[in-house]
């Protein structure tokens, strides 16, 4: 499919917008309602307030932020004005900030007056790592009666603005409601630093332009248009500082005139108390949070009725996850595929066509997927045959920051390694097998760990599964699977074991079955290995 996207910018999203529908609310925030041309007056108020404070184009500028109107303003401000966004995980520890502060060279960080959040950036000022820190109070964000009560009940949770001129308030930065200095830029201009561990796990920042930004929202409004969408309601829960919800939350957001419901965080009272409220007509999600959508009672999701689709990604999407959710709802899901380089959408199934299970879907428009061979990745595989994925498209970033070596690792003849395992057939839909890094070598063969995570997530009583590769002396490696149970469920490692015995092969059975009341995950809720890997590296050195 082409689409013909002119080049624009991530401002002219906004603008036009305004321009068409300046009356319409943009951002729902715990109930306090932002229009478009209010959303607008205080992205230009805020853009003067930042000039004041030194940036220019070019200027790298943190966003430490959970999702909240300020994080939507500083983002537009910033790129009205020239400067660069540095995406920044408000639960990351001091040390992870610093580093991502220092590789960036930004001096300058906005963040909440949460203690927890506010306390990490108050240490790197004192460290002298930043110069300046802009707090944006939750409260301010809030309708006036629920903004007293939290000043009144919940004054342990508000941190103190230092007077010292290196801590400002978000407030101070619209006080000044002259027009901005203009700035020239082009679409080609680098737009946001998003910090990713690509296939090497180091972080290391996607140098997103506007244009690639923009390309990918075009994409994304091309992949619903057909649905005949208009006044849509998106629920904002996944967080802006991630790639998947930046494109498909705000980008789509504001480029469909849709109205936003920000949440701060996944927590589901608070969830589905704003679904009833606001009856939002599309969810992106992560597969964990529609696993915990899906497990709930029947007569708990008629909230959910109002949505039209669910779109996951993040994670791949076991069918199991997607066919409870969906039974319980009424409401279609659809899986997609992407990474933080590709600004991220690359695939997705059709919302209002043929969807195939585990699969993630076609090519988005203009978007061409390549499979490469694993040994040779000059080689192009046919359809059918596993290799690596690769992916062109114009919303596949400029490079990596400052990092001309892993530029020329990660592109192979111009198009883009993603370091994941798959194949496309007939009809050009994508089929991930696995993470290349991911793969465990066990004795000579391949054994993809998601191939046990499906079969295990086949299982009634299994709630959550991950399955890593350890250290084994005669294969060299091999699986270990972690599963949590649903409530109410009790089984056997031996169960599951035989279980899995009519679903894969001897060498991708588990070494090992280890059931846990939790398991580890990230911010935005997708399983994560890393902490279980550490956990068996730690054992084994201690054996």
């Amino acid at each position: 499919m082409t689409l013909e996207t002119p080049r624009r910018l991530l401002t002219d999203l906004l603008d036009d917008a305004v321009a068409s529908v300046p009356n319409r609310t943009a951002i729902d925030f715990m109930g306090a309602k932002t229009s478009y041309a209010s959303l607008a007056a205080r992205v230009d108020r805020c853009a003067r307030g930042l000039q004041a404070l030194g940036v220019v184009k070019g200027t790298p500028v943190g966003l430490c932020l959970p999702n909240m109107p300020a994080y939507v303003i500083l983002y537009f401000a910033l790129h009205r004005i020239g400067g660069m966004v540095v995406n920044i995980n408000p639960l990351y520890t001091p040390r992870e900030i610093a580093h991502l502060l220092h590789d960036s060279g930004a001096r300058i960080v906005a963040c909440c007056d949460v203690p927890e959040y506010h306390g990490k950036l108050a240490h790197l000022i004192h460290e002298r790592t930043l110069d300046t820190m802009v707090v944006c109070p939750m409260a301010d964000a809030l309708p006036m009666v629920k903004r007293q009560l939290y000043r009144l009940f919940k004054r342990g949770d508000i941190a103190p603005v230092a007077g010292d001129g290196r801590e400002v308030r978000f407030a101070d930065l619209l006080r000044d409601d002259r027009p901005a200095d203009p700035v020239a830029r082009d679409p080609d201009d680098v737009a946001v630093l998003q910090y990713t561990g690509g296939t090497t796990g180091e972080p290391k920042a996607a140098m997103l332009t506007h244009d690639n930004l923009v390309v990918n929202s075009a994409q994304m409004t091309r992949h619903v248009s057909r649905m005949g969408l208009d006044k849509e309601r998106i629920m904002g829960v996944l967080p802006l500082f991630h790639a998947f919800a930046l494109t498909t939350v705000l980008h789509y957001g504001i480029d469909s005139c849709s109205t936003i419901v920000l949440l701060p965080r996944f927590e589901m009272r608070q969830f589905l108390k704003a679904m009833k409220r606001t009856r939002c007509t599309e969810l992106f999600a992560v597969p964990t949070m529609l696993n915990a959508l899906g497990a709930l009672p029947r007569n708990k999701l008629a909230v959910m009725s109002s949505l039209k689709f669910s779109i996951s990604g993040g994670a791949p999407l076991p069918i199991e996850i997607r066919q409870a959710f969906e039974e319980k709802t009424g409401c279609i899901v659809v899986e997609g595929y992407g990474l933080t380089e590709a600004a991220p959408i690359i695939t997705c199934n059709p919302i209002d066509g043929v969807i195939k299970d585990n699969s993630c879907g076609p090519a988005f428009p203009d978007t061409v997927i390549e499979v490469r061979d694993l040994d040779d990745p000059h080689e192009l595989l046919p359809a059918g045959r596993r290799g690596e994925v690769c992916v062109r498209g114009r919303q596949v970033m400029k490079g990596y920051w400052r990092r001309p070596h892993d530029d020329a690792q990660v592109f192979v003849d111009g198009a883009l390694r993603t370091g994941d395992v798959g194949y496309l057939d007939e009809q050009g839909y994508l089929f991930l097998v696995d993470r290349i890094k991911d793969v465990i070598l066990a004795g000579g063969y391949n054994i993809y760990p998601r191939v046990i995570e499906d079969a295990l997530y086949e299982h009634p009583a299994v709630l959550e599964a991950v399955v890593i590769g350890i250290d084994d002396p005669y294969r060299g490696q091999t699986p270990k699977a972690f599963v949590t149970l649903r409530p109410d469920q009790a089984i056997t490692t031996e169960a599951i074991r035989a279980f899995l015995r009519e679903r894969i092969n001897k060498l991708e059975m588990p070494r090992q079955i280890e059931i846990r009341d939790r398991l580890p995950k990230t911010l935005i809720g997708k399983l994560s290995k890393k902490e279980l890997v550490a956990e068996e590296k730690a054992k084994s050195a201690g054996s």
